[in-house]
């Protein structure tokens, strides 16, 4: 299937889960390498998810995946994978498949500290890393966090990190959850993918972003304010302070719906509700903000 090559040494830890709740798949990890997300985390809606590093073979990642797509469990994908490349003993995977089964694998050749744990509908994994604690303490985070997924996913990079994490230091940080058509506009699954390729405090920053993807694209629940006379008048009270709406107006006319409506264009919050009776307090906190009535 593959050839023993001199790929990148990828040190990482990382951790591979199903979201028990609604089958969401997810991958999250840091490491001491540029653009991890870019080397490390794999995933397909309904199928399963995957890490590929240390002496990463990339390759590990698709094929996993169309295995697990057979039929195959993450046990069974990791054993064929392993078994069919010399280099293997340099190399390190965690999987989870679409049933919450886990497989990690750290070859016998992994800079030392290099290992991993399985739980329930998880896996975590490291190599060159300060000790066993680190994936000790993500294994822990996560089985405890009460957290929504993609938190509880980021926990455990947070938890690996204070319990020492990579002993060569930190650089990069992704986040990748999939979802049937829970892509941008529903026609790819990669509901959640953020990337931190270059930051002296990846996983801060990782963290910020999925904050900020949380509000652009509505991916937690929303919160609705009925659009009544009051909240109608000060929105077109912020919208005449940017100098987009002129003049009076009666309620939530055509003008100022036309108007709203490019703000909401031009701030990318189109992912947020506003449907003529109800605005979701994002879009108001972001127009409070932009007319400085927030400051």
């Amino acid at each position: 299937m593959t050839k023993e090559t001199r790929e990148p040494l990828v040190s990482t830890f990382s951790i591979v889960a199903r979201n028990a709740e609604n089958g969401d798949l997810g991958i999250a990890v840091q490491s001491k390498f540029l653009a991890v997300g870019a080397v490390v985390p794999w995933a397909r809606a309904g199928v399963g998810a995957v890490a590929t590093q240390a002496r990463a073979n990339v390759a590990w990642g698709p094929e996993a995946l169309d295995m697990l797509a057979r039929g195959m469990t993450a046990r069974e994908a990791m054993d064929t994978l392993t078994s069919s490349d010399d280099g293997s003993h340099e190399r390190q995977c965690g999987i989870v498949d679409a049933h919450g089964n886990a497989a990690s694998f750290t070859g016998p050749d992994c800079m030392y500290w290099a290992g991993g744990a399985e739980g329930d509908g998880f896996c975590c994994q490291g190599n060159i890393l300060v000790g066993p604690d680190v994936v000790d303490a993500m294994a822990h985070a996560y089985r405890l966090g009460k957290a929504p997924f993609s938190h509880r996913l980021i926990s455990a990079l947070e938890a690996g990190q204070a319990a020492g994490g990579d002993s060569r230091g930190r650089q990069s940080a992704a986040l990748l959850i999939v979802r049937d058509s829970g892509g941008y506009g529903g026609n790819n699954d990669r509901y959640i993918d953020v990337r931190v390729d270059d930051h002296p405090e990846p996983i801060d920053e990782l963290r910020r972003l999925l904050l900020l993807h949380e509000v652009y694209f509505g991916t937690t629940e929303a919160k609705l304010r009925p659009l009544d006379s009051p909240t109608i008048e000060r929105v077109q009270s912020q919208l005449q302070r940017l100098g987009l709406l002129e003049g009076t107006h009666d309620g939530l006319d055509d003008a100022t719906r036309e108007v709203l409506e490019r703000f909401i264009g031009r701030e990318n919050l189109e992912e947020r509700t506003f449907n003529g009776t109800e605005i979701d307090e994002v879009i108001l906190d972001f127009l409070e903000r932009r007319s400085g009535e927030g400051t």
